[in-house]
């Protein structure tokens, strides 16, 4: 089990009981930042990804370190304009046209926009919302046939079929397209996998994306600004492995490139706290009922794994009847629903815990709450803090 650091405790011992948050320490931000951009070619444009935690306060927290954000919706948009982000990269293969509509408003509004087209309707639709004239950069997502390589993850973008991006063999299309709405095609969007460990692995791709890019622009008579080659830097919740950034220095390429990390940046600087409700054994095996679950952190049942957890043990207890407790056990930390798939750690060893202690589960920053089926049975939200 990881120790927890002093100001996550604090914070944890303040909140109301039964305790249940979603806690960020914004001061570990910047750090993450720094680190991503020494590995990186001193070229490189870091953009963090909304989706991985949209908090308005770590989005402005990102977007004061970063160079810009990442956004896939008009409501990511909005909050990329309220966090006073200076650059905005916009993804997503269903843009409807009032967020292209929006897109445009934020670039006459002078914020530097860079639409990462994802077909040649969308191309279409992009000039007819006034694309051509107000100053938004084009970047064509592209999906390449041989996109990956020897790159790994847990969801492949590219390479294979998938609703992202514009087969490489509509590529001259939509090039075409582009010159015909009198959109300026200034770079390629080529992300390929999500939560890749390997990061020498993904020093490779990178390479091999960027002399795509300069034959591909060569082909077709396009200038490059660009090329975006996506985030994918992973993390490994439930091992040893690590994606070590050290793996990206040295990269030599002969574009400005374009990351758009989010659950590197993010993941690391969360923490999901827990209170135990209940602690009971049925049919020979232990549980730890939590106030919270899935609904609020649903990555580990929809990716089947276990999430470690530390156990802070809480003295207080109100009740005068005996205190529910297991010891030197395996156990399941399961949550409140009225399912049987509301888990979130298997078989994990504890020395002790209580009904009353709180179980925190680590590296919860990044997809956590964002992507949670927050309504179902209606039970409160967890608190949201983010400690600065």
């Amino acid at each position: 089990m990881a120790e927890l650091p002093a100001r996550i405790l604090d914070a944890i011992a303040a909140l109301a009981r039964p305790v249940c948050a979603h806690l960020v320490d914004a001061r570990l931000i910047p750090a993450r930042v720094a680190a991503l951009r020494a590995a990186l070619p001193q070229s490189t444009t870091i953009l963090y990804a909304v989706k991985a935690n949209g908090h308005p306060d770590v989005v402005a927290a990102f977007a004061s370190v970063a160079d810009g954000v990442e956004v896939a919706s008009g409501g990511e948009l909005a909050l990329a304009r309220a966090a006073g982000a200076r650059r905005i990269a916009f993804s997503g293969p269903a843009k409807t046209q009032r967020e292209l509509q929006d897109a445009v408003a934020a670039a006459r509004d002078g914020i530097a926009v860079t639409m990462n087209v994802e077909s040649v309707h969308e191309i279409r639709r992009l000039a007819h919302a006034g694309g051509s004239d107000a100053g938004i950069a084009v970047a064509l997502r592209v999906n390449r046939r041989d996109a990956a390589g020897a790159l790994t993850g847990s969801h492949r973008m590219a390479g294979v079929p998938t609703p992202f991006g514009i087969d490489e063999s509509d590529l001259p299309h939509a090039v075409a397209e582009a010159a015909t709405a009198g959109l300026r095609v200034s770079g390629f969007h080529l992300h390929a996998v999500s939560n890749n460990l390997d990061a020498a692995a993904h020093a490779a791709f990178i390479v091999d994306a960027v002399g795509w890019a300069r034959e591909a622009a060569a082909r077709h008579g396009l200038e490059l600004d660009h090329v975006n080659v996506g985030g994918g830097f992973g993390i490994d919740y439930n091992g040893s492995r690590e994606f070590d950034v050290d793996g990206l220095r040295g990269i030599d390429v002969d574009l400005p490139i374009v990351v758009e990390p989010g659950r590197y940046l993010a993941g690391p600087i969360g923490w999901y706290a827990a209170e135990v409700v209940d602690v009971k054994r049925t049919l020979g095996r232990w549980f730890a009922v939590l106030r919270g679950g899935t609904h609020h952190f649903r990555l580990p049942a929809a990716w089947g794994y276990s999430h470690p957890f530390t156990v802070v043990p809480v003295d207080d207890w109100p009740y005068p009847f005996d205190r529910p407790e297991a010891r030197d056990v395996p156990i399941d930390a399961v949550g409140e629903l009225c399912t049987p798939r509301d888990v979130l750690a298997r078989d994990q060893h504890v020395e002790r815990v209580r009904a009353g202690d709180v179980l925190v589960f680590a590296n919860t920053g990044a997809y956590g709450w964002d992507i949670s089926h927050h309504d179902f049975l209606r039970h409160p939200y967890p608190d949201l803090i983010v400690l600065r």
